[in-house]
């Protein structure tokens, strides 16, 4: 029997091993904090809100037994105690309780999403924004390439060596994208480029479009002018290649905590990522690799390799059970994670019907 995955959302809660109830009810209340203000917390106050009580010298022992296990550790010259990102792993594969979303919220999201008079592009960038109001946080939406068959291509100049390739798909869908032409390029070089890929569309998808495209430029090369085969060439590459859409809303979100600057630097290392197609494989990736929603702190997921920044990603299925999406938050480590993990797994679930 396979192990349960320790990251997945779960809605019951148990002490981490090697924890009795005194260091877990300690290690909580130190991780709540810290969530709730950022402000590390120490013996006396602890000794005031634990039930039943423990008097600050007990609890000042504990806390040393925790630093030392490396799940806490004392900022600059405080009494006080934060969390190391050990801890806040630790708090949340066994400690922390995931809320449940409430009718209202529920019918909330379900409103925020609603798809009628609006398209697939708008309703995930309202997701995205949706994420980020709730938690706070920056909101993540990734929607892969749609594979169905295309109804029409057009490609529209946008200026010098820049055009606007238009896909519309026979369900509907609109997708855009601007691709890098060479200089001097003529109108009627993408008025020719439009009408030979629109020639050749009958049923197909953009994979097989491309697959048979470039077989036959291959073949007949001489047919086609030189600058029109490279405006095919680009924009079937371009479409062509993996990833998707990548939503991000509330990124602003992100520098609401930052005080030093090396944090700074790091959120805008993040920023330059979030932009990169890599990261949105990444992400599918991740939400592939599991069946519900994943916590990654810090270095966790692979992608970031920095700490002081959590994200919660969930996949979207369709009706099949197959991954059309991911859903997910980013932020710094101390998120409010029984608080979003139902929202982002209800919002994927959400989502994963939408673009199922």
């Amino acid at each position: 029997m396979m192990r349960p995955d320790p990251h997945t959302f779960r809605t019951t809660t148990s002490f981490p091993h090697g924890l009795g109830d005194r260091e877990a009810a300690i290690l909580r209340e130190i991780v709540e904090e810290y969530v709730e203000t950022g402000e590390p917390i120490g013996s006396r106050t602890l000794s005031q809100r634990l039930q039943p009580s423990l008097s600050p010298a007990t609890i000042r022992n504990v806390m040393a037994d925790l630093a030392q296990a490396g799940l806490l550790f004392s900022p600059h010259t405080s009494a006080g105690r934060l969390p190391t990102e050990k801890g806040v792993r630790l708090f949340v594969d066994g400690l922390v309780q995931f809320g449940a979303l409430g009718d209202e919220e529920r019918a909330n999201i379900d409103s925020r999403l609603e798809i009628r008079g609006r398209s697939y592009q708008e309703t995930l960038a309202e997701a995205s924004l949706l994420l980020s109001g709730l938690s706070s946080a920056a909101g993540l939406v990734l929607a892969p390439k749609s594979d169905a068959a295309l109804k029409h291509i057009e490609f529209v100049a946008l200026g010098p060596g820049r055009v606007l390739v238009i896909l519309v798909g026979a369900d509907g869908q609109v997708e855009n994208r601007v691709i890098e032409t060479p200089p001097g390029l003529p109108v009627s070089a993408l008025v020719e480029a439009g009408n030979y890929l629109n020639a050749r569309l009958g049923d197909l998808t953009l994979t097989n479009l491309r697959q048979r495209v470039l077989s036959e430029m291959d073949a007949s090369r001489h047919e086609l002018d030189a600058l029109t085969a490279a405006v095919i060439e680009s924009g079937l590459a371009t479409w062509g290649a993996d990833g998707g859409t990548l939503f991000v809303r509330g990124q602003g979100k992100l520098l609401a905590d930052i005080t030093e600057i090396e944090r700074l630097t790091t959120i805008r290392m993040l920023f330059d990522r979030l932009e990169t197609q890599e990261t949105m494989l990444q992400l599918l990736q991740l939400a592939d690799a599991s069946e519900g929603v994943r916590i990654y702190i810090g270095s966790d997921s692979g992608m970031f390799g920095m700490s002081g920044v959590s994200m919660i990603v969930a996949p979207a299925r369709n009706e099949v059970q197959k991954i059309v999406g991911a859903i997910g938050v980013i932020g710094p480590t101390r998120l409010n994670y029984g608080r979003i993990v139902p929202v982002v797994d209800y919002t994927a679930r959400m989502i994963g019907r939408l673009l199922g």
